[in-house]
């Protein structure tokens, strides 16, 4: 292996998160993989194809070039939407690739309608509504004329979905503005179906709304971090907890991060170790240095705090994290040498690191460790 480190993606932990997910949602609810930020740090290249066989046939990213590397390995019956961004010059290449793309403002629709004009095929839109979020969304002032615009313009366009995206659902502080959230959606709901058009789908639900939410489910949801094995926040699992009595976790973490011990040595008493003096031995010492640092997206802020896994045991990271490097206090540990196995994330016999207690010494939430593992990490996937 010439890189430093690997990271595994399983196939039997996808499926079984992807079962829970299926056996959760209400009848009839679609479930719409999101794979924004290169499929939450997973690989979008990697990803796709083991869900499809997980049985996943749609999937959500943020912009044009995330849909463009899902088109490349998806399978044609699977269907791609872009949530975000795509410039009005490739919606083009969206609707000729028969790429769903929300319209969040009356620039963005226009352009798709000129587009879908000219090479005489019909786009497929999801017009994003303003609930509350106030990031994007039509508001009321331009609500009535995209609505108009639809109407008049339907063999242009394939009205696939109305949506918006709930702020704050995975904490119950936020409960009276999702509600509020809600009620103003199905007000919308209402009069767009009172104009005489009805889209595909109405979808409002992401991970943490779904499951603390069951009534934002409607026609589909769009999950990520579920299907990666994670809860949305410790309070979201609460929720489910409290309500089902699972005694046991039904979600199964797909990635693992693996290195290997680069050298081991012994520091005597007295000696500071790494960069400055952050760390002090207070007695005689064996240390082992392991080829992954901040570059890799360890943090520099799980300096002195961090821990790994080496030879069944788990063990702390002494020093400043090096850009490339990082240094473990193996003293109580029989036997490790150079080449030995390290776990970053994941399991090594009966002990487990976990994303969240990973993130939780360096500040990040699940989410933002994820997305930043650098992409030229190779990804493998197992059983």
């Amino acid at each position: 292996m010439l890189e430093t480190s690997q990271i595994e993606i399983s196939k039997s932990a996808l499926k079984q998160n992807v079962k829970f997910i299926n056996e959760y949602l209400n009848d009839g609810v679609k479930f719409s993989s999101v794979v924004k930020g290169n499929a939450y740090g997973h690989t979008i290249e990697k990803f796709v194809p083991i869900a499809e066989e997980a049985g996943v046939d749609h999937f959500s990213v943020f912009s044009a070039d995330e849909a463009n590397l899902v088109k490349k390995v998806c399978d044609d019956c699977s269907d791609i939407m872009i949530m975000g961004n795509i410039d009005n010059e490739d919606l083009h290449w969206a609707i000729e690739n028969e790429i769903e793309f929300y319209v969040f403002e009356m620039d963005r629709l226009e352009s798709a309608l000129i587009a879908a004009k000219k090479i005489n095929k019909k786009a497929k839109i999801h017009l994003e509504v303003e609930t509350g979020m106030n990031r994007t969304g039509f508001d009321n002032s331009d609500l009535k004329t995209a609505i108009k615009l639809i109407k008049e313009n339907q063999e242009h366009i394939t009205f696939e979905g109305m949506c918006t995206h709930y702020a704050g659902a995975e904490s119950i502080a936020n409960y009276l503005r999702i509600q509020n959230q809600l009620k103003k959606f199905n007000r919308i709901r209402i009069a767009i179906e009172k104009e005489g058009i009805r889209p595909k789908r109405y979808h409002s639900a992401g991970s943490a709304a779904t499951i603390t939410y069951p009534k934002t489910q409607m026609d589909m949801v769009r999950l990520g971090i579920l299907q990666y094995g994670y809860w949305p926040t410790r309070e979201t699992y609460i929720h489910y907890i409290s309500k089902y009595g699972e005694p046991r976790q039904p979600l199964k973490r797909i990635l693992s991060w693996k290195s290997k011990v680069m050298n081991v040595k012994k520091v005597k008493t007295g000696e500071f170790i790494g960069y400055g003096t952050t760390y002090l031995a207070q007695h005689e010492m064996k240390i082992a240095n392991i080829p992954i640092g901040y570059s890799h997206g360890f943090s520099r802020g799980l300096s002195n705090i961090g821990r790994v896994l080496v030879n069944g045991q788990r063990v702390s990271v002494i020093g400043m994290v090096n850009m490339n490097l990082m240094t473990i206090d193996v003293t109580g540990c029989s036997n490790v040498k150079k080449g030995d196995e390290v776990v970053i994330i994941g399991k090594q016999g009966e002990l487990e690191l976990s994303v969240a207690s990973f993130s939780e010494l360096s500040a990040q939430v699940n989410y933002e460790t994820l997305t930043r593992l650098p992409v030229n990490i190779p990804r493998k996937i197992v059983d």
